[in-house]
């Protein structure tokens, strides 16, 4: 049987074991859509990047969650990348990435801190009443009313969108204790993929921004560090005008209360939005991959 060398990486991240785990497959040319279906679910990440070769850009990657392939992840594109540099797979520069639909901007520092371009940023407000937004949060509607009455609750979407919800305090996002079933009620009617909690009050001296982020529609009660969502939420308090103007960079921290603290960097100037992050190899190995089958070899029952 075929091995496959398998890294998981944990992206957004500093140290290992913190930020957000993604597996990375380096060499997948050559993989079947089973063959890397079936990896993913063995590894048990949120997502799988599969590079591959593409004849329209520097790299292909592919991405599969232990459910099946989805079009894009951040953590896991920077978790490849990072890994292309640190294996001397590729050097600093900028390249091309071909992903389902479309090619994506990407690039790699010195410092190994890879950057992702995540696009044009949209925004709408929400018809949603702060008491059944805090009810579905566990907090105080006090806490999103007086921080509210400034940058209301909206959707943003740099790159898939997220339902913002502005907290006063960090104590108060920190006894967030989540209704997920409410949550996804309140994403569905809004047409977002997740919940955005985020305040200023942060716990690094650096950190811009402190977010939670709840996908419960992708199985997922919190995400460690969400990519996405921090590109979304940073242009979007970019764009109403609550940053001091001396901050070039939006720097956003996350994972904190599942112990996976992490850090994401974005620059925007609230029209779009780039992400970028660090990422380390927690595990390095192989993996016996099962053989291909004919896409017809169905059982019958």
């Amino acid at each position: 049987m075929d091995t496959r060398d398998v890294l998981l990486v944990d992206a957004f991240a500093a140290e290992p074991m913190t930020g957000n785990p993604a597996g990375v497959v380096l060499d997948a040319s050559e993989l079947t859509d089973d063959q890397m279906a079936a990896i993913a679910g063995e590894l048990g990440a949120s997502a799988t990047a599969f590079v591959c070769e593409s004849e329209r850009a520097d790299r292909r990657l592919r991405f599969f969650a232990p459910t099946g392939e989805v079009d894009r992840s951040d953590h896991a594109t920077v978790a490849a990348f990072a890994t292309l540099f640190e294996r001397g797979g590729l050097e600093a520069g900028e390249y091309e990435m071909e992903t389902i639909g479309r090619t994506r901007a990407v690039e790699v520092k010195g410092d190994g801190t890879v950057w992702l371009e995540q696009g044009e940023a949209r925004f709408e407000e929400v018809p949603l009443e702060h008491d059944e937004v805090a009810d579905a949060l566990g907090i105080d509607v006090a806490t999103l009313q007086d921080v509210g009455a400034d940058m209301p609750m909206a959707v943003a979407d740099t790159s898939e969108p997220w339902l913002l919800v502005p907290v006063n305090y960090f104590e108060h996002v920190s006894r967030i204790d989540p209704d997920l079933p409410a949550i996804q009620d309140l994403c569905e009617r809004v047409d977002a993929v997740g919940l955005y909690a985020f305040t200023f009050d942060t716990i690094g001296g650096e950190a811009t921004l402190h977010g939670r982020g709840f996908a419960p529609s992708r199985g997922v009660g919190e995400d460690p560090v969400t990519g996405t969502a921090a590109g979304g939420c940073a242009a979007y308090v970019r764009r109403e005008g609550a940053l001091d103007n001396t901050i070039d960079q939006v720097v956003v921290e996350q994972g904190h209360f599942l112990d996976r603290p992490g850090t994401v960097r974005v620059d925007t100037d609230g029209l779009e939005a780039w992400v970028g992050g660090r990422a380390v190899t927690t595990m390095d190995g192989s993996m016996t991959v099962p053989e291909a089958t004919e896409d017809d070899d169905i059982i019958e029952i």
